[in-house]
């Protein structure tokens, strides 16, 4: 499985890459994740407002932090 966060590295960004470790290690998936920082590669996604999160190339949420409840849902799915 594949997860990347879409953001240019602000505090939110952040926030929620830690978010999905947190819920990545409580749900013991194996998981490679993966930071996006660079606007063309974010855009490619359709995603206009960051942070974003991506699991396996299908955009979950943009704008926000999810909870880690809500991560690990889509996560095991």
């Amino acid at each position: 499985m594949e997860i990347k966060v879409l953001g240019s590295g602000c505090a939110k960004c952040k926030k929620l890459y830690a978010e999905v470790e947190k819920a990545v290690s409580e749900s013991k998936v194996t998981a490679n994740i993966v930071k996006v920082e660079n606007i063309d590669d974010i855009t490619s996604f359709g995603v206009m407002m960051t942070p974003a999160l991506v699991v396996d190339n299908e955009v979950k949420c943009s704008g926000r932090i999810p909870s880690t409840k809500e991560i690990i849902g889509w996560i095991k799915k």
